[in-house]
């Protein structure tokens, strides 16, 4: 059961216990930030604090806490921690550091963690090793630093592991409105889905900003994305870091092409939440979602008076998933009477300078780039920092633009530095995102066109893996038949122990034939596998082999493509399913889609259209294409398999899945489990 943190976040009393610095900031903090309530310091000497006199204890102070600033040293911690709880205390920010996330310097942090959490029983903590969080919706901030917040009637809520760039993005000059910001610590007790989960009971809350490092509990992932998703409320995330898991080198190729970023991917998009890469994307994603919500497609207009600018934003769109549609007969009809004969008409657009000045008359020409079937309309303004007076059409015309069309409305700077705060802030106050660079205005656009897709309800839950140990690599001849237990199509063959058996066994199978060594995780590259063969020519092929033992098989024919499936086990994000171009050239193309099992056939299929290779597998030039039904056959088959052994296993892979007109075929697979 989620914790209630309405008190702890929205305080109307709080303490701050401990003598140092870092208290005298957090009532700095709370004051800057317009806070009303009661705020005192606690301290054992009576020390008066920021101008303020001390109560010795806790349990001196006659009304309620609703949240209590702890800036003292782990030990002590604990005892305060259970002190508030005691009080009927609202919640508590924990500052010191020195717990479990020390655990490798110092064992005892985990023992003391333990009696943390016990101290607080049901009450809300925050960290510990947290900085705590500032609540600009109603005036509170529980903050021991500078901040750059401002009080604000609606805005994004930012959570971040990181109270230094927490700290950074306060300070941003954007005219982002920054409705909480919280830091989660070490999350001994409250995590940073649990946090987010709580942002969404806040109506005033128009977008969620998550900057992550790890995980942690999935259900709790997932509980937060049907809660978003219900709320209409869009996630944005920001997620660093790769595992130790991702970068250790593997049998595999599957492994090496998943890795950990790719199961943080998955989950993601599995979560329906959109993924950004830097800060400066992260804060104007938000604030184009602040502005407009996600978009209704990816179709965009872009409108500037220079024709370099106008080639520029062109070029910076092309690798992302943003379309500017040619214009209509009706936009065309409406900009040649705004803006005459000499300006050539296209998306995007370079209307020139001929009515610069004319607010009115910049306003019909940029609603002229507006329209039902255009998502977000980018108007390219650059504000001078000398004199920025003559630039007051521009301002003018956005703002009329928006309250004359009422379609989503953007003026972008091509440099971040030349959107004034003053003029961001006006802009926003009237429904246009101020976007601050070419680049991040694009990554925003696509970003809000993505979330603007995710609908309906979320995937079935995740597979939780085990946690195996002791693995031993299962080989191929055992490994399909394994795989052929649940559906996997494999061709017909012979195990043998000698060259003679192998081509006694031979004569049993349809020519051509192809034989292996075995105890080889890669064949191809010890020189273990030779194709096309007839039986008599097959003892002659095993006896030039270095190998324990040999498989026999049937060639399969009519090949349209070979394709890799697999799936490894990520300890942080599940099983990655991960389905590409297969075959010798797999890491060299590396031509990959990766999803969580388990993923049903609509998202497998969706999936697939994804690879670069796609055009192949549908049938390229005339050429016949795969049998997608077979492929997703396939597909369902090792998910199969995983959910039947997901306590034991690390790894599977097919490599490749020769897939033919009829048929998709495993034509090699290893597995890595537990030891039985």
């Amino acid at each position: 059961m989620a914790r209630d943190m309405k008190r702890m976040l929205a305080p109307r009393s709080i303490a701050v216990v401990g003598g140092g610095k870092w208290c005298a900031s957090i009532i700095g903090a709370a004051r800057q930030i317009g806070f009303k309530g009661d705020i005192f310091p606690v301290h054992p000497g009576g020390k008066e604090i920021a101008g303020m006199a001390s109560v010795r204890s806790l349990s001196d102070w006659a009304g309620e806490i609703d949240v209590a600033f702890i800036g003292v040293n782990r030990h002590a911690t604990i005892d305060i921690v259970g002190e508030l709880r005691s009080l009927g205390a609202g919640g508590a920010v924990c500052f010191a550091s020195g717990f479990s996330e020390a655990h490798e310097e110092d064992a005892s942090g985990v023992e003391l963690q333990g009696r943390l959490l016990d101290a607080a029983g049901d009450m809300p903590i925050f960290g510990p090793n947290c900085y705590g969080f500032v609540n600009a919706l109603d005036g509170a901030a529980i903050w021991p630093d500078q901040h750059g917040m401002s009080p604000v009637d609606s805005g994004v809520a930012i959570l971040t592991q990181s109270s230094n760039i927490a700290i950074n993005m306060t300070m941003q000059r954007r005219g982002l409105p920054i409705g909480y910001m919280l830091t989660c610590g070490n999350m001994a007790q409250t995590s940073q889905s649990e946090l987010a989960l709580a942002m969404l009971d806040d109506p005033r809350v128009t977008a969620i900003g998550l900057h992550i490092e790890g995980f942690g509990d999935l259900r709790q992932w997932e509980a937060l994305a049907r809660a978003a998703r219900a709320r209409n409320v869009p996630v944005v995330a920001l997620k660093v870091g790769a595992s130790e898991q991702a970068r250790r080198a593997t049998v595999s190729h599957t492994a090496s092409l998943a890795g950990s970023d790719a199961g943080a991917q998955a989950l993601l998009d599995r979560l329906g939440f959109v993924r950004v890469r830097d800060l400066p994307e992260f804060l104007e994603t938000l604030k184009l979602l602040h502005c407009v919500g996600p978009l209704a497609s990816n179709r965009i207009a872009s409108i500037s008076c220079s024709g370099g600018e106008a080639s520029l934003i062109a070029d910076l769109a092309e690798p992302r998933d943003l379309v500017f549609p040619a214009l209509e007969p009706c936009q065309k009809d409406g900009l040649r009477a705004a803006l005459g004969l000499m300006v050539a008409l296209a998306n995007p657009l370079d209307y020139h300078t001929y009515i610069w000045g004319d607010a009115p008359a910049m306003t019909r020409a940029w609603s002229g780039m507006t329209g039902a079937d255009i998502a977000l309309t980018l108007s390219v303004v650059d504000y001078p920092h000398t004199d920025a007076s003559a630039w007051e059409c521009a301002t003018e015309a956005a703002l009329g633009v928006r309250r004359e069309t009422g379609r989503p409305f953007a003026v972008v700077s091509s440099l971040p530095e030349l959107m004034p705060s003053d003029v961001a802030q006006r802009l926003m106050g009237k429904g246009v995102a101020p976007l601050c660079g070419m680049r991040e205005a694009l990554v925003a656009a696509e970003a809000a066109a993505r979330l603007g897709r995710v609908t309906g309800e979320l995937p079935d839950p995740v597979l939780l893996p085990g946690q195996p140990e002791e693995i031993e690599l299962i080989g191929e001849s055992e490994a399909k038949q394994a795989l052929a237990g649940f559906g996997l199509d494999v061709p017909q063959s012979r195990l043998a122990g000698t060259p003679e058996e192998a081509a006694g066994m031979a004569g049993e199978l349809r020519a051509p034939l192809v034989l292996k060594g075995t105890g080889l995780a890669h064949k191809s590259e010890h020189g273990a596998v030779v194709l096309g063969l007839t039986a008599a020519e097959i003892e002659a092929a095993a006896t030039g082999m270095s190998a324990g033992g040999y498989l026999v098989e049937e060639m399969i024919g009519g090949t349209v493509a070979e394709l890799l499936v697999g799936v490894t086990l990520d300890p942080a994000h599940g099983f990655v399913l991960t389905i590409g171009a297969g075959g010798v050239q797999t890491e060299l193309l590396r031509d990959t889609v990766s999803m969580l099992v388990p993923s049903d056939r609509e998202a497998v299929a969706s999936a697939v259209q994804k690879l670069a290779c796609a055009p192949v597998l549908n049938g390229y030039r005339g050429r016949p294409g795969i049998c997608m039904t077979s492929l997703l056959d396939a597909v369902d088959a090792v998910q199969a398999y995983v959910a039947a052994h997901a306590e034991t296993l690390s790894e599977i892979e097919i490599n490749p899945l020769i897939c033919t007109p009829e048929r998709a075929v495993a034509a090699d697979a290893l597995i890595r489990k537990a030891k039985t």
